[in-house]
């Protein structure tokens, strides 16, 4: 059975409203043509009202729709050649951080990306997105390897953030994030971010540095989700609603503020609703990214991505 959303129940009422009177027209054989078109019209612009003016936490909760399309979603429709390569060769295979090598419009890539599950069973296999240290760490060891063979990174971000408990913490999760924030800024291949989904606080910045970041139209990225904020702020989670607004989190907020470099459009009603769109989209932006990117030398490259990290936020030096 399908999700839906508090505030999408309008639409689909009159989509299934209108598929019924479809379904009647077959089995009566009573034409009801002109009645369905009119209905169809109410549709289409209940639509474009609905999602043409969505509040930030009706994005988050789009962002975590159980239909919206994860990282290995995006790998089969704009990929070729997937090779997926496992563990950190230091403790263990991580699940919820997925990457290997794979080809997109004929070039080769390395992509990583955050995977969660579709049921209870690979959620808890895949920690439902959330990375240890290990995740982080192969992820590192991946884009070595990419920087080694002179290969472009792929970044798809989509966690709440990275794992908290006791033995992520005991493995270093902290300094794992923290390294590759330090070699990523120095990688001498071009990164390219998308934020798929959520983009949650530092387990989202662990993969998140790039000469490119783009987050889809109805994704978030924050430095920390709005019931986290809710808790420490107002010491209450129904106060998340609230938090979003004040946290700024939206494509469009973030575009403004210059944290990204532009915005992913998404097909009406989401990106669940029709993959194909916007993997081609995403296909078609790494392509573009890349090809600027190949015009600059290494020392460029690598100068380019400090100023772009130096000039976020406004400080005043004492």
């Amino acid at each position: 059975m399908a999700i839906v959303l508090e505030f999408e129940k309008p639409i689909i009422e009159l989509e299934n409203k209108i598929k019924e009177l479809k379904r009647f027209t077959r089995e009566e054989d009573i034409d009801l043509a002109e009645e369905i078109t009119r209905l169809n019209k109410r549709l289409d612009k209940l639509r474009k009202d609905v999602f043409g003016s969505l509040t930030s936490w009706q994005r988050v909760q789009l962002s975590r729709h159980p239909d919206r399309p994860y990282t290995l979603d995006y790998i089969n429709v704009m990929t070729e050649d997937f090779i997926e390569i496992h563990g950190d060769r230091c403790f263990g295979d991580d699940r919820a951080l997925i990457g290997g090598l794979a080809r997109i419009g004929g070039r080769k890539f390395m992509i990583l990306g955050h995977q969660k599950g579709r049921d209870m069973k690979e959620n808890l296999e895949r920690n439902f997105g959330c990375a240890h240290p290990e995740g982080y760490r192969k992820a590192m060891r991946l884009m070595r390897l990419a920087e080694k063979c002179g290969i472009p990174v792929v970044s798809l971000i989509d966690t709440p953030g990275a794992y908290p408990g006791i033995g992520a913490e005991e493995r270093g999760q902290a300094e794992a994030i923290a390294y590759n924030l330090r070699e990523m800024g120095g990688l001498k291949v071009p990164i390219i971010v998308f934020v798929i989904g959520e983009g949650g606080s530092g387990g989202a910045l662990g993969i998140g540095m790039g000469d490119r970041v783009f987050v889809l139209e109805n994704a978030y990225y924050s430095v920390i989700s709005p019931e986290g904020c809710a808790a420490i702020l107002w010491k209450e989670r129904t106060k998340a609603p609230s938090a979003a607004k004040c946290l700024k989190l939206t494509a469009p907020e973030l575009l403004e503020l210059g944290v990204i470099d532009g915005i992913i459009p998404e097909p009406l009603g989401g990106v669940h609703r029709d993959l194909e769109q916007a993997a081609e989209e995403i296909k078609r932006t790494i392509l573009k990214s890349l090809e600027e990117l190949s015009q600059l030398t290494v020392d460029e490259l690598l100068e380019n991505r400090y100023r772009k990290y130096r000039n976020m936020g406004v400080y005043k030096e004492g």
